[in-house]
């Protein structure tokens, strides 16, 4: 069938994007869902730094490309051997299905799927097909086995989580990067407390995400929630998502903030170093950015042993999406996340190289297309 997608062609071209439009909106075709698959109906989809990092070149990917990897969309259909899904059913995608076989996926969320980061990289499906198509038959990589910046998708059934039909679109597709990987980051890797203070070090998407997963887990109880970040225009919106109190790194540190977990969500070498400092002794350092190839932090060794610190990473939130999607979907419905604090503005798919510059530039938590 054709759809309407956004492919990205080339990588590390010259900001700004509005300019340069490394995304091309256009038609293409897409196939049947194979084996294992389902074709969905995509209803709004986010624009996180990952996507970001893909276009200036920072995490090369297979060219060409159809970007987008957190969204929400509708089941249309399902290929041979999907029967606990049924057409209708309102879903999540999710940008690193797991296979449930390989040695890290039995670590419980702690290591990612061996095979399904391998298919990632290679801009596959898990099957190794592409399901995406130029008019000539040339084949058009899939991003992180999702490809949401289109008005449809065909994703292994492992790419999705089901939600209920009362989880709005926009709420949907967050819950599956920036609420799964920020909040999880705080719940599984950090394993935050009722009554335990946090610091949240860089307060993008995936921070305020943690910072809203904080202060559900540990306000009722008495603890703090901090945030750090040294772009102040940040500061006010982590305010009205809950945090107690905001600092720019510098301020931060002369006041010796500290707490026992600590989540470095900025994906910068400082970050990290700014989120060691502040972990208290015999606290926790989780570290959820992701930092350009080759990125180097320094921190004094003596204080891990002397001081008993653990520093932990977590990708994708160290979660089992199936397990955390639902448990973050209660806590949205009970009132206690409200995600939809993360959205920032709504766009269309002719909006997003003017998106990619606004993101680039630090002003938007979540800009989300809405189809």
């Amino acid at each position: 069938m054709k759809i309407t997608g956004a492919v990205l062609t080339r990588i590390g071209v010259e900001r700004p994007y509005a300019s340069s439009k490394p995304l091309v909106v256009r038609e293409i075709e897409l196939d049947e869902p194979g084996h294992g698959e389902v074709r969905l109906r995509i209803e709004a989809a986010g624009l996180c730094h990952s996507d970001l990092s893909v276009v200036n070149g920072t995490r090369p990917r297979p060219m060409p490309m159809l970007l987008g990897h957190e969204a929400a969309g509708i089941v249309e259909a399902l290929g041979p051997g999907v029967d606990d899904l049924e057409v209708g059913d309102r879903v999540v995608t999710v940008f690193l299905p797991r296979c449930e076989k390989c040695a890290n996926c039995l670590t419980g969320g702690k290591l990612p799927c061996t095979p399904g980061s391998e298919t990632n990289g290679a801009g596959t499906l898990p099957s190794g097909a592409r399901r995406l198509h130029e008019e000539d038959g040339a084949e058009i990589h899939h991003h992180l086995g999702v490809s949401g910046f289109a008005t449809h998708a065909v994703v292994d059934r492992r790419s999705v989580v089901r939600v209920g039909s009362d989880v709005p679109p926009t709420v949907a597709a967050v819950l599956g990067c920036a609420v799964l990987t920020g909040g999880g980051a705080v719940r599984n890797a950090g394993g935050l407390l009722a009554g335990q203070d946090l610091i949240v070090v860089g307060l993008g998407g995936v921070g305020m995400s943690a910072v809203l997963a904080g202060r559900a887990i540990t306000h009722g109880a008495g603890g703090r929630v901090i945030g750090i970040d040294s772009n102040t225009d940040k500061h006010a919106t982590a305010l009205a998502l809950g945090a107690d109190a905001v600092y720019t790194p510098q301020e931060a540190a002369d006041l010796g903030i500290t707490a026992p977990v600590v989540v470095e969500a900025a994906g910068h070498p400082r970050a990290f170093e700014t989120a060691f400092h502040a972990t208290a002794p015999g606290g926790t350092t989780v570290t959820a950015g992701l930092p350009a190839p080759g990125a180097l932090s320094q921190i004094p060794p003596l204080t891990v042993t002397a001081e008993a610190r653990t520093i932990i990473g977590s990708y994708l939130g160290s979660a089992v999406p199936a397990r955390d999607i639902p448990a973050f979907e209660a806590l949205w419905r009970d009132g206690s996340l409200p995600a939809e604090k993360l959205i920032t503005s709504t766009i269309t798919l002719d909006e997003l190289n003017e998106a990619l510059d606004i993101l680039d530039s630090g002003d938007a938590i979540r800009q989300m297309i809405v189809f």
